[in-house]
């Protein structure tokens, strides 16, 4: 059994597609498919159904997919260490973010592929549902999200600053002015929110549930630029983090007034993968941001011995 018949397996496992598994791998269908039984016949088990509707993983290939992931992802993860060890900041770095987590992330993006030229980035933006699953795949280094209301076992996360729910609107919105406010006081306004399977939407949900609030959504879209651009140019009321609104002009964050704080305070984390190796180049990537005026405005708190461990 040779590592890259394992790779070959894992790609071809996570598209269920020959011809999409070879270009992902830059090799020909015809050279995947003769390694994928090549193991098959190796392991003496069929790992995929092929047939007219598609491929499909047997009970063999369900069984061998977790461990051949974790084969292969130990030895990237040695070659990694390697890198490291060697002083050499290179190779790739694979960052989750959410939406929310835009804003403040551009500063440190640009002074980190100023510093590391020969590190290459890529960026993935998706709802924090989506990031945790990529997480668990390996498929990224870390993610940038808040604190999830329920954790998982295998993922670790730190806090990186504090942060609250908050009533998003125009500096020219007649509310502007206001420190903070109760959300029984926003019945009256028009609404622009933040589409379902975001982490605001979920907190402002979980409020709106403890009381019969009567508000007027006229719109829910799951890209936030587009959002604070509509709540700057009109007199829409849309419900937030703070964080969102970092380096936005003409836009204003007040504060919810609730009685139980836990409702709507929402941690800014980075969440790893417990037991993984930790790149030389997302520990650059962390203290950057960590030390980034973005962060250094939000109370930053950041636990970084714990994450440099």
């Amino acid at each position: 059994m040779e590592l890259r018949q394992l790779k070959y397996f894992v790609k071809t496992a996570e598209f269920l597609n020959f011809s999409e598994a070879s270009r992902a791998l830059c090799i020909t269908q015809s050279t995947l498919s003769q390694q994928i039984k090549q193991l098959e016949s190796e392991l003496g088990i069929q790992l995929f159904e092929r047939n007219t509707h598609g491929v499909a993983l047997t009970e063999g290939g369900i069984e061998l997919l977790p461990y051949a992931r974790r084969t292969v992802h130990a030895a990237d993860s040695c070659v990694e260490h390697i890198r490291d060890v060697k002083n050499m900041v290179t190779g790739s770095l694979n960052i989750g973010v959410t939406y929310t987590f835009s804003p403040i992330l551009t500063e440190t993006l640009l002074l980190f592929m100023k510093l590391y030229p020969n590190v290459k980035l890529s960026i993935f933006y998706k709802t924090m549902a989506e990031l945790m699953e990529m997480l668990e795949k390996r498929e990224i280094d870390f993610v940038l999200a808040f604190k999830p209301t329920s954790q998982s076992a295998r993922i670790r996360s730190h806090i990186l600053f504090d942060n609250h729910l908050s009533v998003i609107v125009s500096d020219q919105h007649p509310l502007a002015q206001r420190s903070k406010i109760r959300l029984e006081d926003l019945q009256n306004y028009d609404f622009a929110l933040p589409s379902r399977g975001l982490q605001a939407r979920f907190a402002f949900d979980r409020l709106m549930s403890k009381k019969a609030y009567d508000f007027n959504i006229r719109i829910e879209l799951n890209e936030v630029n587009i959002l604070l651009k509509l709540v700057r140019e009109s007199n829409l009321v849309t419900i937030l983090s703070e964080a969102t609104i970092y380096g936005t002009e003409g836009i204003q964050a007040i504060r919810l007034e609730l009685s139980d704080v836990a409702d709507y305070e929402m941690e800014g984390c980075i969440h790893v993968l417990k037991d993984s190796y930790q790149k030389a180049s997302a520990k650059k990537f962390v203290q950057l941001l960590s030390e980034s005026d973005s962060i250094k405005q939000r109370a930053f708190n950041w636990l970084s011995n714990s994450f440099m461990v």
